[in-house]
């Protein structure tokens, strides 16, 4: 894999949805990423991961940390600045697993 430049080049644009947003087990919201500058390119990244893993599971936050790629060692630096790398992180480290709503734009 590139840089995430190159990366995200690669995937489908998310122009048709104006949100991505992540449920627990329990049918709980536990996050929003919206399409709006500054969280485009994680919509794009999640977007790919739930159509190829159909959630947000450990396999797809080991690819999503993958496409992030440089970023992915800025957000292990610096903890809080990319929440969106983190809760990759966290998916990992706790084996959790988000399903996927998408809203239409």
């Amino acid at each position: 894999m590139g840089n995430f430049a190159e990366n995200l080049a690669q995937l489908a644009d998310a122009d048709n949805f104006s949100k991505l947003e992540l449920f627990d087990s329990a049918g709980n919201s536990v996050a929003v990423i919206e399409n709006k500058p500054g969280s485009q390119g994680s919509l794009r990244v999640y977007l790919h991961l739930a159509e190829k893993w159909s959630a947000i599971n450990p396999d797809a936050a080991h690819e999503g940390l993958a496409l992030y790629a440089e970023h992915t060692g800025d957000a292990r630096r610096n903890p809080g600045k990319h929440p969106n790398i983190d809760r990759l992180f966290e998916i990992i480290a706790s084996g959790a697993a988000y399903s996927i709503h998408l809203t239409p734009a």
